[in-house]
């Protein structure tokens, strides 16, 4: 059979069912089961803390009106968080390395902070286009340089974690497919390329981790700026 790399970002369907829809079902098992107590094992123990300990650490730079965003941001870090770990389970593929979801989610979360910052201070959200002291020649350029760099961070941020994502599973494709082939003629170097694809894939498990910390993160500092 003559795949192509990027054949692994295309969605695996079984009897026309997309698997993807069958391992998003997988986190459902983890929530814990209705009952009266706040807690009623160490598994909802370990959720409760993980949750706290992520809201904790993206509320922490802003103030406290942008904590009615918590619910929003947290629900976005984990829903980021499984997706792309779920993404490195066999027959599934990873859908935030498509750009068009990962735009979905960047541009009307960063209209949102723009707009909440341009209805609550107008002349600060504004005032960040232009930098105080600044030549009054370099004025114009200036103004279309921070006009242009505030309209691309949506972009940025899908793009990021895009290419992120993207490079670390054609890597992985690349050293086990480099892995499969060395294995009958050269069973050593087989060996050694087998040991660093799986220290690659710890490192892509820590990537998708990060990579949904970094995309939240930095929402909650553009929030920031607009509150």
């Amino acid at each position: 059979m003559n795949l192509s790399f990027f054949d692994q970002f295309s969605s695996p369907s079984l009897l026309g069912i997309p698997l993807i829809l069958i391992s998003l079902t997988f986190p459902a098992l983890l929530l814990p089961s209705p009952n009266n107590r706040w807690i009623t094992s160490r598994l909802s123990t370990l959720q409760l803390w993980a949750i706290n300990m992520i809201t904790k650490q993206l509320m922490t730079p802003l103030n406290k009106k942008g904590h009615k965003w918590a619910m929003i941001l947290t629900s976005l870090m984990i829903f980021l968080l499984l997706i792309n770990l779920l993404g490195l389970l066999p027959y599934t593929f990873t859908p935030t390395t498509q750009l068009s979801m990962n735009l979905a989610l960047a541009f009307p979360l960063w209209l949102a902070t723009l707009l909440t910052g341009l209805r609550n201070q107008p002349s600060a959200s504004l005032g960040h286009l232009l930098p105080e002291g600044t030549p009054t020649p370099l004025i114009p350029a200036l103004i279309m340089i921070e006009t242009t760099s505030l309209l691309i961070r949506p972009l940025a941020l899908g793009v990021r974690l895009t290419a992120n994502l993207t490079a670390g599973h054609l890597l992985i494709q690349l050293i086990s497919t480099a892995t499969v082939a060395l294995s009958s003629t050269m069973p050593a170097v087989s060996l050694l390329t087998l040991l660093v694809l799986f220290l690659l894939t710890i490192l892509e498990v820590a990537v998708a981790m990060i990579q949904a910390y970094v995309f939240v993160l930095l929402l909650s500092l553009y929030l920031q700026e607009n509150i």
